[in-house]
């Protein structure tokens, strides 16, 4: 029972502290307005962690690696903690334990990825519909515009609608399927 407290505790705090970090990097990526709470609030809740390791770990052509490299190893820390406390024995096959630990912790950060992309796209569609004008809708049409321009230029709107949304919601759908395949081939590494 115990466990089971510590291991919610540890995948709520962790894993929204990684979801942070990972909507600062692709926020800074989609190159998406400063000037709004949310973005405010997520260089204030990562800005202590996300300085010092800038020092160390230098962008590359505008892409802030540090910023992903924090969320890669948060994760990790994540799933290494739940497997510890469940009672998993690390010391008996230390380097394939860690090896899985390394490839499910990226494959954890390309789901939520894929996850942060649908919620926006999800969101993005039902503002534009209701409040076409919300303070978000800046944020959300930065972020998801490279995603759905794809299909937008390609597939013309129908009766006044625009189908780019359900197009990249399900090639989302499919690649989660895809991801969830190598997740589970991982698994069996251990």
């Amino acid at each position: 029972m115990l466990n089971q407290i510590l291991i919610f505790i540890f995948n709520t705090l962790l894993g929204l502290f990684s979801l942070a970090l990972l909507l600062r990097f692709y926020m800074q990526l989609m190159r998406t307005p400063y000037r709004n709470p949310l973005s405010q609030f997520l260089i204030a809740l990562t800005d202590f962690i996300v300085r010092p390791t800038r020092r160390m770990i230098p962008g590359l052509r505008g892409i802030d690696l540090s910023t992903l490299l924090l969320a890669w190893l948060i994760q990790f820390i994540l799933l290494a903690g739940i497997y510890k406390l469940q009672g998993y024995n690390f010391s008996s096959t230390i380097g394939t334990v860690i090896t899985g630990l390394v490839l499910l912790a990226f494959v954890e950060i390309i789901k939520m990825s894929f996850h942060i992309v649908m919620i926006a796209v999800i969101v993005q569609a039902v503002l534009s519909w209701f409040s076409p004008h919300s303070p978000m809708a800046p944020l959300l049409d930065s972020f998801t515009r490279p995603f759905l321009r794809i299909f937008r230029e390609r597939i013309p709107p129908i009766g006044n609608i625009d189908l780019s949304p359900l197009f990249v919601l399900v090639i989302i759908q499919l690649l989660l399927m895809v991801v969830t395949g190598w997740q589970q081939g991982i698994y069996q590494l251990f």
